[in-house]
């Protein structure tokens, strides 16, 4: 059922519009007892679902008893960053989810699904598992938020993506990241229907559709006439129509196609929410469609830190490096620590150009940032941030072409995770 819609690439909601179709949505759903939240974290923060979330606590009040953030691999949100992404919403509602312990498996996914929905990429069946939360909290509403914008896993993020990763375990997001990296991931980017979705919509329909859960989506993009966010649409209801609905207009919004391909790409990573390649390798992600053969993609990370933010991927990803995908599936076929973590080995190639463009990180300079020795370890060129900000400054750069005084053509991406870029004769419709 959809309980509210309202979306366009011309409109933009305000936050007082949000809470309106947030309690117009509410108020039809009729009195809840107990309710929990399951936001993204601070890695989504453009996505207004914090705010979202915030207004469920104030329509609720104590009957919202609890917020478990979709983590999924990601390092716990702090406290500063729960203050900033929730406003007034009272830290103590925070549950930190544990993909590594917390998990109950609903059900299994078998095989020869996965194997025909991927098209023979894989063979294996496939746990839905969920934070145990979510079975045990005896809660009659569960409210799913969050934003679909193109996504290199699933083709477009959010919807039960959200349940399954965000609040998956090891063995769920392993899996469901290799099923999209053995399919092909330019494949699949900026596509509602992929091999990855319906496995997860397979698990809704068979497992979790005793869950109350409610999705509020949002899509939000950049817009480039004054370089600010804006949110497009609002999108509340709990079955597939209200992703796709979502889906539609963030393909409006979020890609961009490109009539040529790009010779050189300069993509910003905004210290307060880029601090690894696990998440900054969204500049490789959303771009590669779109640059040329021997081009050249430049990445400012001033806040780069680490490559995983899971302890034991960041490992496998110094030890393996970005080398392509013949280098990794060897890897795998030799060495039983990458097969037992595929959302690494998943991410390793996702997070290649398979030779075909240069990838050059450009870290800050702090005593906790990546080095260039580091960088250079797993497979990218790394270039010294003062001197190409001196000539690409992102204060100075605006979204999209830009002719520098030497007459050099650049593109310039402020956050990657916005968008999706393509040449037009790549992008498989």
């Amino acid at each position: 059922m959809l309980y509210y819609e309202r979306g366009s690439t011309n409109i933009e909601l305000t936050s007082e519009n949000l809470k309106k179709g947030l309690y117009e949505a509410l108020e039809k759903m009729g009195k809840k007892h107990k309710v929990l939240a399951i936001p993204p974290d601070y890695t989504r923060l453009p996505s207004r679902a914090g705010e979202l979330t915030e207004y469920a606590w104030q329509y609720y009040g104590n009957a919202l008893t609890d917020v478990l953030p979709a983590l999924g691999t990601h390092s716990p949100m702090t406290d500063r960053q729960i203050a900033h992404m929730f406003g007034t919403l009272p830290s103590s509602l925070i549950r930190e989810h544990d993909w590594r312990n917390d998990v109950i498996t609903l059900g299994i996914v078998p095989s020869e699904f996965v194997k025909e929905v991927s098209e023979g990429a894989v063979d294996f069946p496939w746990p839905a598992q969920v934070n145990k939360l979510l079975r045990d909290g005896n809660f009659d509403l569960i409210l799913s938020i969050g934003q679909v914008v193109p996504h290199e896993v699933v083709g477009m993020a959010n919807y039960n993506k959200n349940i399954f990763v965000g609040t998956g375990g090891v063995e769920g997001i392993n899996k469901s990241h290799f099923v999209g990296a053995a399919y092909g991931m330019e494949r699949m980017m900026g596509h509602a229907d992929t091999p990855v979705r319906r496995i997860f919509n397979y698990a809704s329909d068979h497992f979790a559709n005793y869950l109350p859960i409610v999705y509020v989506q949002t899509v939000v993009g950049l817009d480039k006439s004054d370089g600010k966010v804006k949110c497009r649409g609002l999108y509340i209801g709990d079955d597939f129509e209200v992703f796709d609905k979502a889906a539609k207009l963030a393909l409006e919004v979020n890609f961009e196609m490109l009539d040529r391909p790009l010779k050189k790409v300069v993509v910003y990573l905004d210290p307060t929410e880029f601090k690894s390649t696990w998440l900054g390798n969204k500049s490789i992600y959303r771009t590669r469609m779109a640059i040329d053969d021997d081009g050249e993609l430049i990445v400012l990370a001033p806040a780069l830190v680490e490559f995983g933010e899971d302890k034991e991927i960041d490992r496998l990803i110094r030890k393996y490096g970005y080398f392509g995908t013949p280098a990794t599936l060897k890897a795998c076929d030799e060495n039983e620590e990458l097969r037992n973590n595929l959302s690494a080995a998943a991410h390793l190639i996702h997070g290649s150009s398979e030779g075909r463009f240069s990838i050059t990180y450009c870290p800050g300079k702090g005593k906790e940032n990546l080095t260039q020795a580091e960088i250079e370890s797993v497979g990218f060129k790394y270039a010294d941030i003062d001197k190409v900000t001196a000539k690409y400054n992102p204060d100075k750069l605006k979204d999209g072409f830009n002719i520098m005084p030497d007459g050099e053509e650049i593109f310039y991406i402020s956050n990657p995770a916005l968008g999706l870029w393509a040449f037009r004769e790549r992008f498989k419709f």
